[in-house]
Order: C-alpha cells, then sequence, then structure tokens
C-alpha cells in the first residue's frame, strides 16, 4: 500500500516550468483537486502535506533540496512516519519516453536519473514504485542537462499536462486495486 507520493523537482521560479518538474506539477495538480495544499517542513526540506484518496491517507512530499539531493528529504519522510521503501511512490520526468507517456513500475534502476539515484542511496533501496512521465529525449546525450532545465514548447507541455492527468486518474486504481491492476489500466490506454 502506498503512503508516501513523493514528487521530483528542483525548487524556484528559475525552475518552476521546466521539463525536470513534471514531478512538482502532477503533485501540485493533485494538491488542487483535493482542495488540499502543501506548506514548508523544515525537518522534511520539503513542501509536505496530508490528503486522503481513495479512503486511504496519504503522505505528499516535494523535495526542496534540489533534484541531486532529493533522497534527504524523502528518507527523512520515511523514518520520521516508519514507511518502508515499497509504501513509496516517486513521480518524476522520464526522458526514455515520448511527451503524453505515462508509465507506473516497481523497482529498478535510476536509469540516469540523478533524483533517483540520490533516493535509492538515501533509502537503500530501489524497491519503490515510480511513476515516470515522458518528457522525450533530445536525442543526444551532451544535450539532456540543458533540455531538462528548459521548459517544453506549448505542444510538448499539453502532452505533458495530459500524461498528468492520466497519472492522476490511475492513483485512486493504484490504491484501491493494488500496482497490477493500476499498471493494466495505465499501459493499455497508451
Amino acid at each position: 500500500m502506498i503512503k508516501l507520493i513523493v514528487g521530483l523537482g528542483n525548487p524556484g521560479d528559475r525552475y518552476q516550468k521546466t521539463r525536470h518538474n513534471a514531478g512538482f506539477w502532477l503533485l501540485d495538480q493533485l494538491v488542487v483537486n483535493e482542495h488540499n495544499r502543501l506548506a514548508e517542513d523544515k525537518k522534511f526540506q520539503s513542501e509536505y502535506g496530508k490528503i486522503f484518496l481513495a479512503n486511504h491517507p496519504l503522505h505528499l512530499l516535494k523535495p526542496l533540496t534540489f533534484m541531486n539531493a532529493s533522497g534527504r528529504a524523502v528518507s527523512a519522510a520515511a523514518k520520521f512516519y516508519d514507511i518502508a521503501p515499497e509504501e513509496i511512490l516517486v513521480v518524476h520526468d522520464e526522458l526514455d519516453l515520448p511527451e503524453g507517456a505515462v508509465k507506473l513500475k516497481y523497482g529498478g534502476g535510476h536509469g540516469g536519473h540523478n533524483g533517483l539515484r540520490d533516493i535509492i542511496a538515501a533509502l537503500g533501496s530501489k524497491d519503490f514504485y515510480r511513476l515516470r512521465i515522458g518528457i522525450n529525449h533530445p536525442g543526444d546525450r551532451n544535450q539532456v542537462v540543458d533540455y531538462v532545465l528548459h521548459p517544453p514548447g506549448k505542444a510538448e507541455q499539453a502532452q505533458i499536462d495530459t500524461a498528468i492527468i492520466r497519472g492522476l486518474n490511475v492513483l485512486p486504481i493504484l490504491l484501491q486495486d493494488g500496482a497490477e491492476k493500476a499498471m493494466h489500466r495505465l499501459h493499455s490506454t497508451e
């Protein structure tokens, strides 16, 4: 059962609209949908909130540590609330998926994503859920850093927003019916 949803991104106005903040975007929309808000919590170095979704209590976390140090915030919240890695869902941008695609997976490596790399190191486990929001790849690995730290074009943003809506729609299924049914629903509508 998922107890903590973490949206990955970078804090501050400079990064707010960049592709790397897709995880923040989903969490922000979830909070709006649930008529709630997040507040800064210094002990987690994050924006934090709690909601009930599909009759399940959920902790929500947006690390303010910058992407490459996300693990510090995630592990602090997990320890404080006694949440195991397998009870965590991390929402993040994914270069290996086209805009508009969204995939749910459990475990695996970091795939070069520095936020995931730091979370895996901090938790001492790669056994957590990931909701991967496609942002596409620039085509050249030397352009990745610049690409993820810039805003998508209008058409790309519309596709990413569609993926976020699809990701939000599958969360109640994940909570009520489990990961297998959520993955089936999400991946069969691609």
